[in-house]
C-alpha cells in the first residue's frame, strides 16, 4: 500500500500504485493488460465499464483481482432471466420488532459491482442499475441513498450466444463509460495459465496467488485529483469534437457519438495521458481510447452490417480521416 501523508499520496506515488496494479494483477490473470488498464482508467474517472468476451477469458477473476489489488469491496450478481430490480439494489423489509419498514442494502452497495451476463435479465432489472451508474444513489419507497465511493459498475455480456437476451438500449449502453473487449490469450499466455493449474493454482484464492494491495481510495483519490489538472489544448479538443462528429456523418453509420461521447472521451484521453506519466493530453492519447470510448455509442447501419462492417473498423477509418493537429 502506498505510503502518504495527511494530505493523502503525492500524484507520483498515487501513479507509481496503480502502475504496479497490473503486475499484481498478472500474478492471478495472465495477460488482459489491456483490460485491467481499462478498469483504472474507468476508475480514474468515475466511470463504468462493460466488458464483453466469451465465457472463460476470466472476466469475473479479472474483477475480483483488480479490486484485491486495490484493496477495495466487490460483490458479484449473476443476472438471470427471473432476477428482480430488488435484488440488485435491496429493499424494504418488515421489522417486527420496530414495527417499521427498514432498508435492506442489495449487493448494489459495493466499490467494484460485478454484473455478469447483464443481458441476459429483463429490461426492468438492467433499468434498476440506470440510477445507481448516473446518480450514484438508490431511491426505494421515496428516500435516497448514497452508494460508497468509490462505486463502478463492471458489467459483462456474451458476444456470440444471443438466445434468451435482452440487449442493451442506447440510452443504457450510453451511460457505461468504456466497452472492452476482453479477447481469448495468446497461445504462450495460455500455456502459462495452464501451467499455474498444473502448479496448484486456485482462482478461488487470490491470496494463495499472492495477490496483495499495491493501492486503495486514497491512491485513488489523489490520482482524480491530478487526472483533473491534466491540461487539454484546444487544438485537441478541437481533434475530439472532429472525431466524434465525423461518425456522425459516416455512410456506414445510422447512429453516431453524441456530445456526451466526445465528454466521454475526453475524460478517458486525460486519464490515459496522466497514467502515462504526463500532465498533458496529446492527440495520441486521445486515439489510444477511441474505440473503448465510442464503439459502443455509435450503431451500423443495416446494409454495412450485412456487407460485413463492424464499428472498431468504421472508427478505424474515421480516425484515419480526421486530421491530427500539430
Amino acid at each position: 500500500m502506498t505510503a502518504f501523508t495527511e494530505q493523502g499520496p503525492a500524484p507520483e506515488q498515487a501513479r507509481a500504485a496503480l502502475t504496479a496494479l497490473r503486475d499484481e494483477v498478472a500474478k492471478a490473470v495472465v495477460g488482459q493488460h489491456e483490460t485491467v488498464t481499462g478498469l483504472v482508467v474507468a476508475l480514474l474517472c468515475r466511470g463504468h465499464v462493460l466488458m464483453e468476451g466469451v465465457p472463460g477469458v476470466a472476466k469475473t477473476l479479472l474483477v475480483r483481482a483488480v479490486s484485491a489489488a486495490l484493496a477495495l469491496d466487490h460483490k458479484r450478481v449473476q443476472f438471470t432471466p427471473d432476477l428482480m430490480p430488488g435484488d440488485v439494489t435491496g429493499s424494504m423489509v418488515y421489522d417486527a420488532r420496530t414495527a417499521r419498514f427498514e432498508f435492506h442494502e442489495g449487493p448494489v452497495f459495493t466499490n467494484l459491482f460485478l454484473a455478469d451476463e447483464i443481458n441476459r435479465t429483463p429490461p426492468k432489472t438492467q433499468a434498476a442499475l440506470l440510477e445507481a451508474m448516473e446518480e450514484r444513489q438508490v431511491t426505494v419507497d421515496g428516500r435516497p441513498t448514497a452508494l460508497p465511493d468509490p462505486f463502478v459498475v463492471a458489467a459483462t455480456q456474451n458476444p456470440v450466444e444471443y438466445e434468451g437476451t435482452y440487449p442493451l438500449p442506447e440510452a443504457q449502453l450510453d451511460r457505461f463509460l468504456l466497452k472492452l473487449v476482453v479477447p481469448l490469450p495468446e497461445r504462450q499466455d495460455e500455456v502459462g495459465m495452464l501451467s499455474r493449474h498444473a502448479a496448484g493454482f486456485d482462482p478461488g484464492d487470490l491470496a494463495a496467488a499472492g495477490v496483495r494491495p499495491v493501492a486503495g481510495a486514497e491512491d485513488l483519490r489523489a490520482a482524480r485529483e491530478a487526472v483533473g489538472a491534466t491540461r487539454v489544448a484546444p487544438e485537441v479538443l478541437g481533434y475530439i469534437v472532429d472525431i466524434c462528429r465525423a461518425t456522425r456523418h459516416s455512410p456506414s453509420l445510422q447512429l453516431g457519438a453524441s456530445p456526451r461521447g466526445a465528454t466521454a472521451l475526453l475524460r478517458t484521453s486525460r486519464a490515459w495521458a496522466w497514467l502515462s506519466g504526463r500532465d498533458y493530453v496529446t492527440p495520441d492519447d486521445v486515439k489510444a481510447l477511441a474505440k473503448a470510448t465510442l464503439r459502443h455509442r455509435i450503431a451500423l447501419r443495416p446494409e454495412a452490417e450485412l456487407e460485413g462492417a463492424s464499428t472498431d473498423g468504421v472508427l478505424d477509418g474515421v480516425l484515419a480521416s480526421v486530421a491530427v493537429p500539430r
